[in-house]
């Protein structure tokens, strides 16, 4: 392992370096798509937005953001027309968020680039741990830094 980067890493370090790795590679495969209009934190809105639309309130709860930085989210989305606002017919004070045609034309693109998280397990399995600290201690090893960013990876080891 590379100098100042601790033998035993702790779970969270692990867990942001493999999100940090994760959240790249999604950036990366839509900028290929050619979907460079969606900035990182807006691609957090496309894998919750069902058929039927959710509210930005939802949303918010399902990403884990506050509900301000998802509506900041969804105003960018909806003026690059990946999504649309229509009412919510079970509640006339609310709307709901759908993906338009070319919104939903990303979800596989982040899927695929997602995938190799999946080949992880979960984290309480000693499968998924391991699988953690070898995706981390690559993405260290690739760094100048310990922690410092680096591009996507696509090696056999990360999928």
């Amino acid at each position: 392992m590379e100098a100042g980067f601790p033998e035993r890493p702790v779970i969270g370090l692990l867990l942001r370096l493999v999100y940090q790795h994760y959240a790249q590679s999604v950036d990366a495969a839509l900028r290929e798509a050619g979907f460079d209009d969606i900035r990182p934190g807006a691609a957090n809105v496309f894998p919750f937005v069902p058929q039927e639309g959710i509210t930005v309130s939802r949303l918010a709860e399902l990403a884990r953001v506050r509900k301000q930085s998802m509506a900041q989210a969804v105003d960018q989305l909806e003026r690059t027309g990946y999504v649309e606002r229509r009412p919510n017919p079970g509640d006339q004070r609310s709307r709901l968020v759908l993906l338009t045609d070319r919104g939903a034309s990303v979800p596989p693109v982040t899927h695929a680039a997602s995938a190799c998280g999946e080949a992880l397990g979960t984290a309480d399995e000693p499968s998924g741990v391991r699988g953690a600290t070898r995706i981390a201690g690559a993405f260290a090893g690739r760094a100048h830094g310990p922690l410092a960013r680096a591009g996507p990876a696509h090696s056999a080891e990360f999928g």
